[in-house]
């Protein structure tokens, strides 16, 4: 029996945020509906999730030490990893001595860097996956690329929104690939996945909720990327019932495997009817943002339900709908958004913005969200509304 009290009093549920992006910010929201008290970490001040938090705190996810003193002190009846890049050794060992991480503490270990998840989909549950070596060292990358051949993917073991990853098209990307890995990486230089370029039509995002009624999985999500990072995204994508039904049976596989209840954003790549698994996030994924318009349940909501024990006896599906993230580019901490009466002016679109504290280069600062009669309509239609969208960068 799930038992919830009064919040930030001894009988009161409470959640530690381990990440604090514009994704555990919704995390955040949700769980707040249910009176549960919300502890905000990251590595930056004022970081989204902060915002609505009843407390945070501002540390690197990878100091263990650090970690374990403030779940010691705040004493979280859930601890929810957001980002991968977590000091997982000592959710491990929280985990043992009787803190809940989520879903578990081997899914974040395994997760973590996309070897362990690589080695578990591949030789553990024998699930397709295109061919892939490892590398620790220049010397060792060379010869993965002559093993894995041209065209290959190049990608830090530890990253996220696909920082550091890269394609090699031919031999003169080679080293400019291999720096952008050691640059790229969320612990900084190291280990990398060199993987044989996939031929494939499109690739999805099968969002899959582990929760205390079994498993449920949604509509297939599309999406575009731009070196990695999501820019847009949509659901559902368009594909055979043969392709539909075996991309549901790898993502059951792979979030078994792991265990745990919450949400788990698989992504495949898909060629015809043939589905190759690729990487898979114990939590929210991005390109299912779309879920805040498409479904009555986002990914959000979602993942809270099933997180502090709540059955998912349906997700109620609203139809074709796209997100497009908004990305900025400069150098700034004072970003000013414009002609939002436009932008929202058109039936059936959202804005959301993050509220992020500064971008240095580029960095996604929100998204749009479109419902239209058809996915292209609802593309489009995100795209009209982008269009329309203004924003000015004031110095520092």
């Amino acid at each position: 029996m799930v038992k919830i009290g009064t919040p930030m009093t001894t009988v009161g549920k409470k959640a530690l945020l381990c990440g604090s992006g514009e994704l555990g910010k919704e995390v955040a929201i949700e769980l707040q509906r249910y009176g549960i008290e919300v502890v905000a970490l990251d590595r930056y001040q004022n970081a989204p999730a902060m915002h609505v938090a009843n407390r945070s705190y501002t540390l690197s996810m990878l100091d263990g030490e650090r970690l374990r003193e403030i779940i010691e002190t705040e004493k979280p009846d859930y601890i929810i990893p957001e980002v991968e890049a977590i000091a997982t050794q000592t959710l491990v060992e929280l985990e043992k001595e009787g803190y809940s991480v989520t879903p578990t503490a081997k899914a974040a270990w395994l997760t973590m860097n996309r070897e362990g998840i690589r080695r578990l989909a591949a030789e553990e549950l024998g699930l397709p996956t295109s061919f892939y070596r490892f590398a620790d060292n220049k010397e060792e990358y060379l010869a993965a690329i002559k093993e894995v051949g041209i065209p290959c993917v190049v990608k830090p073991i530890m990253s996220s929104s696909g920082h550091g990853q890269s394609t090699v098209k031919c031999e003169a990307d080679i080293d400019k690939a291999w720096q952008t890995a050691q640059e790229g990486g969320r612990a900084g230089a190291g280990r990398v996945i060199v993987e044989r370029f996939v031929d494939f039509d499109y690739e999805i995002t099968m969002l899959t909720v582990r929760h205390s009624a079994g498993t449920t999985i949604l509509e297939p999500i599309g999406h575009h990327q731009v070196d990695g990072d999501y820019r847009e995204s949509w659901q559902p994508q368009p594909m055979s019932q043969i392709a539909k039904e075996r991309a549901k049976d790898i993502a059951r596989k792979i979030t078994g495997a792991l265990g745990g209840h919450g949400i788990f954003g698989v992504e495949m790549f898909i060629k015809g009817d043939d589905v190759i698994f690729s990487e898979v996030s114990p939590r929210p994924h991005d390109t299912g943002m779309v879920t805040m318009i498409s479904q009555d349940l986002s990914e959000f909501a979602l993942h809270a339900r099933a997180v502090i024990g709540l059955p998912i006896p349906s997700v109620r599906f609203y139809g074709a709908s796209a997100s497009k993230a908004i990305v900025v580019e400069g150098d700034s901490d004072k970003v000013v958004f414009e002609n939002l009466e436009e932008v929202v002016a058109e039936d059936g679109v959202q804005i959301r913005l993050f509220g992020k504290p500064e971008v240095v280069g580029h960095r996604r600062f929100g998204v749009i969200l479109a419902t239209d009669e058809s996915v292209e309509k609802a593309l489009e239609k995100a795209e009209r509304a982008y269009a329309k969208l203004k924003y000015t960068i004031l110095p520092r």
